[in-house]
């Protein structure tokens, strides 16, 4: 008999194969026929469950085994490894991980800062909320224990399968809402293949050939798999316990025909008071709008604390039986940072808890002023503050911030959800829908920023033992000119729509540059031919090689920009993986090695006249904009939550150059 093809692999998924990355893994392991399992330290789950490979408790940095057996295991085997190995994996970029890395890891610990009697729980999510509270204690299911036989299993099976169609069918019409965030509607996702585990489904359907009702069986399996999750030390994997309690639930409410409570309905202004609340059921609230959340169970890893950080509401989990307490108050009063709560306050404690939350709604009104600031050098020069996205999705919330542009965006992203290589029509599309968002402010593009470190369909790379060092970038690109002319087409034409500039990623040698720009001839040659319009666009170098600080003065002859990714330029200059907690000290931008390559790279540019910025993390840093000023960037990029603070800053700095 054949024998499995394997490969012992270490994981470089950020925070391991939790829920999202877990559920997107399995998907793409369904992608492919042959069967596929993973072993970690002697115990193995198939990789087609969502369920069991959460549970095997898959963490950064394990070392694993990856079996695959079948018609297509060399593809598979591939593809799987690639996606073991990309940091990024299932996360969509800068949203729910970016959420989880900014919670507290522990419950607040402070005094009472509101009186002896104050409730304590779980600080979720910062900010101060009061109001009336709107109980959601939706009633408990119990199993029926029903006895089947006979047609009547083929029936209960029927009727779960049903459930389970239902269930899917109102996730994925949740997903489709344009209202959700990008790391919503992966919360959702994964919820979703909860519902259709094959793992859990298999149990079901056995508890119903055994002859239990189809309630029974989903409450039983549930509450099981539930209690596995709950023992489990990784508080990340501990949490999916309530998602699994949630999607169970689900499933039996769509047996009985029922539904809770529409959380739709919560009045503005009310705090939400329940022991639990689904990732899918609190998505259906008015989060803009309601005052706060308090719940008996949950922690800050949990779906719920997620969400109401991504929409930032204040929230208080894990408060246990004195939740019940609140049912009966007409006020309740929580701090999301101190993790209290304060039922039916008195006059001094609300007049406490109206001034900090004037206090910080004044912070948040006060940062709008910089919508629209533009700042400048004390030459008048403009200083550019934009923001990094990987899809349009991102489009609102960088103009809500005040973007003036992109500095980054990511078209890696756009690979990487693909089944196959996207084509160059699907390219324009989205490269043009970014450039008219933000036009007449510029967009500047990477192009494909890949390696082995991350799986896309149509390409296949080698294995490699580093794969950041290896075929990557503009290396693979160059090499696969099926992959980088369509990208080069798609934003040639996309170009006429608005004010794109193009960056190349991983540039060692000016030499690498003349061969894009030869390449972007060409392809701007059969664009004529063609008689398809399209806009030349300024060619401009990602900095983060410490070949390319070295080369700089030679590269500025033949680049309209520099942009400096601090990212990986800290990694590479200071020889320290960022990946690696060990290493964390070590990756610090404020190295006198990394900002000496920093001021190199600026006064490379500023001498050739060329435009300067950065992308990487340390843009956003109001501590470092003073000195990237003044070493002369004149283009800083991040997340556009970090924008307001970044255009106060410079905001600052103005006035005193006036």
């Amino acid at each position: 008999m054949d024998q499995p093809t394997e490969r012992t692999i270490i994981v470089r998924v950020r925070e391991g194969l939790h829920a999202r990355p877990a559920t997107r893994f399995v998907k793409l392991a369904k992608s492919f026929a042959s069967d596929v399992e993973i072993e970690k330290s002697g115990k193995s789950a198939s990789a087609k469950s969502s369920v069991k490979l959460m549970l095997l408790s898959v963490m950064e940095n394990d070392e694993v085994i990856l079996r695959v057996k079948g018609e297509d295991e060399a593809e598979a085997l591939e593809s799987l490894s690639n996606y073991l190995q990309d940091p990024n994996a299932g996360l969509d970029e800068d949203e729910g991980h970016a959420a989880v890395q900014q919670t507290p890891s522990a419950p607040a610990q402070q005094d009472s800062q509101f009186s002896a009697t104050s409730l304590k729980g779980i600080a979720a999510s910062e900010g101060v909320g009061l109001g009336p509270v709107f109980g959601y204690f939706p009633e408990e299911i119990v199993a029926d224990n029903l006895k089947i036989s006979g047609a009547g299993i083929a029936a209960e099976a029927k009727k779960l399968e049903t459930a389970i169609a239902a269930v899917r069918h109102n996730m994925q019409a949740s997903i489709d809402e344009k209202s959700l965030s990008p790391a919503e509607r992966g919360i959702i996702q994964a919820l979703s293949e909860i519902a259709a585990d094959d793992a859990m489904l298999d149990d079901m359907f056995a508890a119903i050939s055994s002859g239990q009702s189809a309630l029974s069986a989903v409450l039983a399996t549930s509450a099981r798999t539930a209690e596995d999750f709950s023992k489990m030390a990784d508080p990340y994997l501990k949490a999916r316990a309530d998602d699994v309690r949630a999607v169970g639930r689900q499933i039996a409410l769509s047996l009985l025909n029922k539904k809770d409570t529409d959380l739709s309905k919560v009045p503005a202004g009310a705090i939400l008071v329940a022991d639990d609340v689904g990732a899918f059921e609190l998505t259906r609230a008015p989060l803009k709008k309601i005052a706060g959340i308090i719940c008996a169970r949950g922690s800050v890893t949990s779906h719920i604390a997620i969400i109401a950080r991504s929409h930032s509401v204040p929230a208080v989990l894990g408060l246990g039986d004195a939740t019940k307490t609140l049912i009966d108050a007409k006020l309740v009063g929580l701090d999301g940072k101190s993790g209290e709560v304060v039922v039916d306050p008195d006059q001094a404690i609300q007049a406490e808890f109206a001034k900090r939350k004037a206090a910080a709604q004044s912070e948040h009104e006060a940062l709008k002023v910089y919508k629209a600031f533009q700042p400048t050098r004390a030459d008048g020069t403009v200083i550019e503050v934009a923001a990094n996205i990987g899809s349009p999705d991102e489009i609102t919330a960088a103009l809500d911030a005040g973007a003036m542009g992109v500095g980054l965006f990511r078209t890696e992203l756009l690979f990487m959800q693909q089944k196959e290589l996207p084509s160059e029509e699907v390219q324009f599309e989205i490269y043009a829908r970014v450039a008219k968002a933000f036009k007449p402010h510029s967009v500047i593009v990477r192009t494909l920023d890949i390696g082995g470190d991350k799986p896309v369909a149509g390409i296949e790379f080698p294995h490699e033992e580093n794969p950041f060092l290896g075929w990557r970038g503009v290396r693979m690109c160059l090499d696969r000119p099926d992959v980088f002319k369509p990208q080069l087409r798609a934003l040639l034409r996309a170009a006429v729509a608005g004010n794109i500039k193009v960056m190349v990623p991983m540039i060692v040698d000016a030499a690498e540059l003349r061969a894009v720009k030869e390449l972007i001839k060409t392809c701007a040659q059969e664009l004529a031919a063609e008689g398809k319009p399209y806009e030349e666009f300024a060619l401009g170098v990602m900095i983060e090689t410490p070949a390319a600080v070295m080369v700089a003065d030679d590269l500025a002859k033949e680049a309209s920009f520099f942009s400096i990714g601090t990212n990986d330029l800290t990694q590479y200059v200071m020889a320290a993986d960022r990946l690696n907690p060990r290493l964390a000290k070590l990756n610090d931008v404020t190295h006198p090695a990394v900002m000496r390559a920093i001021a190199l790279t600026a006064e490379a540019g500023t001498k050739a006249g060329i435009m300067v910025g950065m992308c990487g993390e340390a843009a956003g840093r109001v501590d470092l904009i003073p000195r990237f000023i003044a070493m002369g960037l004149t283009e800083l990029s991040m997340s556009p939550s970090m924008i307001p603070r970044a255009k106060e800053k410079l905001a600052q700095m103005n006035a005193v150059m006036r």
